[in-house]
């Protein structure tokens, strides 16, 4: 996956990393999660662990994503995962800077339920964070978007808007008329993000009283529409 750079604006933004012990063990991540079936999802991840007695440096971390007894994510490249999650997860975390952070891809019906972070360091302990379980809600069919329109000094600016849990491939959005388009999207939650999309346009007398139509495809295919009439002012 291509995605190197834009998780790195994810790091920067959105992630912070945990620099220091409570002395307990402890993950950070969101409690439940919905996830349109067929796109991604970002699971973001912190952790925290007593502070050791020892006077080792710790140097190697093994992190495990688990749903029940079955692996789905590590950041040990060779590690077999279980063919279910083969080639649909990937591991974003730092461990050393105690972020675990994990991407599911292709979201299917099978993955509702709990997943929960384990590290092993080899030098001091190991645990599960089974207190601290992520539920995946999977949805069928996606929201309409919120569409709005705004006329002022004989140009049209319409504005489409989405919630999704894919900040790596946003969704695509379409409009049935030409005209100039941008794009932004911004992180609402922990989890979620809102992608906009904004068209601009000089209005001719016949793209009144006429349908503005918006459609957005999202990662694995689903699409959603809404659309609103240009009236004469």
């Amino acid at each position: 996956m291509k995605l190197k750079l834009w998780f790195s604006f994810l790091f920067l933004y959105g992630i912070h990393d945990v620099r220091c012990s409570h002395g307990f063990w402890t993950a950070n991540v969101p409690t439940k999660i919905s996830a349109l079936q067929g796109s991604c999802v970002v699971i973001p991840c912190t952790y925290t662990y007593p502070k050791p007695t020892s006077k080792k440096i710790l140097n190697r971390w093994r992190g495990f994503w688990r749903k029940g007894n079955k692996i789905v994510a590590t950041n040990l490249p060779k590690w077999k995962l279980n063919k279910e999650y083969k080639k649909r997860t990937q591991f974003l975390g730092n461990l050393q800077a105690r972020n675990c952070t994990m991407l599911l891809d292709g979201i299917r019906k099978t993955d509702v339920g709990q997943f929960y972070f384990r590290i092993e360091m080899p030098q001091y302990k190991s645990f599960s964070y089974t207190n601290n379980t992520v539920s995946i809600d999977v949805l069928r069919d996606p929201q309409p978007p919120s569409l709005s329109v705004r006329v002022k000094d004989d140009k049209v600016s319409a504005s489409c808007s989405v919630s999704h849990s894919c900040p790596s491939i946003p969704p695509k959005f379409s409009w049935s008329r030409s005209g100039t388009t941008t794009y932004r999207s911004k992180r609402l939650d922990k989890w979620k993000w809102e992608t906009v999309s904004t068209l601009t346009f000089h209005p001719r007398p016949s793209d009144f009283n006429k349908r503005l139509n918006c459609t957005v495809l999202y990662r694995g295919g689903r699409q959603a529409k809404n659309s609103t009439i240009l009236y004469t002012w």
